[in-house]
């Protein structure tokens, strides 16, 4: 298994200390416990993303101590300058194999995001982002999305988060949250993994669990039609924080191809592990 979802830090700092942050040496523990092999660190360096702060510098760091269990991605907040120089840095110099997670204040297609994404797109980096009503924000449809996926179709964008799950409903009207209740055809999340082969699916935090078990009919069939799109994650950033995600996919009434592309063979090819060694 690949846990495409991973943070680690203080990222808990309004509540410390009855909420101590992550260390490395407890994620590789609870990794042994639920049988995951690799996972994916994602720093967070805009202050939308948590109360504290987890630098790229820290991911490498961690992964240099367990380099064969963990992956370095790199984030940037784009507001600072020479954003997309660090970028060429953090690739070039240290290894980091994606950016994210790719959370700000600003909308998903402003200029400023929108140079990030170009600088990936020449590396054909993966990117991890959340969309919620106020962070990377979109419109009813994913419309600032769908320009996006067309526009650089080198970055293989994984979306995330409560404003990216809800979509899967045609009912969804952008305000994020944890919808419940049946879903409705027609969702945009739906038809958008249909017709763009560079967007993925990570179904980590309470927002790809709620989106893939608010309505298990309906989840049946979106799993059997995009499971080559699906991104086992998790979110975890919190010592012994409970994981819905791996019982969800050990009960997932599919075939072993499916479950395993899921677990971590999709997220083999995204990452390029199949060409390379970590």
């Amino acid at each position: 298994m690949i846990d495409f979802h991973v943070h680690l830090g203080n990222l808990y700092r309004q509540s410390y200390p009855s909420h101590i942050g992550l260390s490395v040496h407890q994620l590789i523990e609870r990794m042994d416990r639920e049988g995951i092999e690799i996972s994916v660190l994602l720093p967070l360096e805009s202050p939308e993303g948590a109360f504290g702060y987890f630098l790229t510098e820290q991911a490498i760091e961690a992964r240099d101590m367990y380099p064969e269990r963990l992956i370095a991605f790199l984030c940037i907040d784009p507001r600072m300058s020479s954003a997309t120089d660090l970028i060429d840095v953090f690739v070039k110099r240290y290894g980091c194999m994606g950016f994210g997670e790719h959370i700000n204040e600003l909308a998903f297609d402003d200029p400023r995001n929108k140079a990030i994404y170009a600088r990936c797109d020449e590396y054909g980096l993966p990117l991890v982002f959340e969309i919620n009503a106020n962070y990377c924000c979109d419109e009813v449809g994913l419309p600032r999305l769908e320009a996006c996926l067309r526009e650089f179709r080198n970055v293989k964008f994984c979306g995330h988060g409560p404003g990216f799950w809800s979509a899967i409903s045609g009912d969804d009207d952008q305000k994020g949250g944890y919808p419940k209740g049946p879903v409705t055809p027609g969702g945009a999340l739906d038809r958008l993994l249909s017709e763009h082969d560079n967007l993925y699916a990570d179904i980590s935090a309470g927002s790809g669990y709620n989106g893939l078990t608010r309505d298990p009919e309906f989840a049946e069939g979106f799993v059997a039609r995009h499971w080559r799109r699906l991104l086992f994650g998790t979110d975890y950033m919190g010592h012994n924080q409970p994981l819905p995600q791996v019982g969800w996919l050990a009960s997932l009434d599919v075939t072993p191809e499916i479950r395993n592309a899921i677990a971590g063979g999709n997220a083999r090819r995204v990452l390029g592990l199949d060409s390379c060694t970590i």
